[in-house]
């Protein structure tokens, strides 16, 4: 990460091996955030926070959602109904349980960070739900 008051992205990421990974996040962010797993329901330390803010990948620091765009969906993760920006995140197929989903990625270093969802009946501005692991994240509060 930069050492600036603001900071950024870590670039270049893209040819860590799992070992450097490892190296650099603990055990449970590293299958999260490398392996596609999930976090236990509302455990999470953002699951049910108001604080105002930006959220950032935890592997590389991206900005990703901004604390406006988080809502209570009581489905026991933090909810967003909008990325930051579209370009910041990836979405792919996901039917790895036997069922379609949509798995978001963080568009820089590639990390999971959970799943968008629609057509749930949320009153939001959009009709999803980015149910994201909050150990994919990091607050960092506004000033």
């Amino acid at each position: 990460m930069t050492s600036d008051s603001q900071p950024g992205p870590v670039d270049d990421l893209s040819n860590l091996t799992d070992e450097q990974w490892r190296e650099r996040l603990t055990p449970a962010e590293f299958k999260v955030l490398r392996k596609a797993g999930t976090e236990a329901p509302f455990v999470g330390e953002y699951t049910d926070t108001k604080t105002t803010g930006i959220y950032r990948c935890r592997a590389c620091n991206t900005e990703l959602f901004r604390s406006d765009q988080k809502f209570d969906s009581h489905c026991g993760w933090p909810s967003f109904f909008s990325p930051l920006a579209g370009d910041r995140i990836i979405e792919r197929a996901d039917d790895s349980l036997g069922m379609r989903r949509v798995e978001v990625l963080c568009a820089n270093c590639g990390s999971h960070l959970g799943h968008v969802f629609s057509g749930e009946g949320y009153d939001t501005p959009t009709d999803l739900r980015y149910c994201i692991n909050s150990i994919s994240l990091t607050l960092e509060p506004a000033e």
